[in-house]
């Protein structure tokens, strides 16, 4: 059996494997929803997976603007998307 670690997004508890990445949770959690919001109201999806787009930006534990596809899920973490 794979250990899981449990991580919260949006206030909703999702089980993950440790290594999973905060975006890979978001999508989980979502799917298709993305974590950010652009200016005109459209839903954003991540686009590169290496930090410079900004597509992938959450608040974790309270620290706004992580990039969600360079920071690894933690147990407990709490992750906010844009809405």
């Amino acid at each position: 059996m794979t250990a899981t670690i449990t991580v919260v997004v949006d206030g909703r508890a999702l089980d993950v494997r440790p290594g999973t990445l905060v975006a890979a949770a978001v999508e989980l959690a979502t799917p298709g929803r993305g974590a950010h919001v652009s200016p005109g109201g459209e839903r954003r999806q991540p686009l590169c997976g290496m930090g410079v787009c900004g597509e992938c930006r959450v608040a974790v534990d309270g620290r706004a603007h992580r990039l969600g596809c360079q920071t690894l899920c933690a147990p407990g973490m709490e992750i906010r998307t844009d809405g």
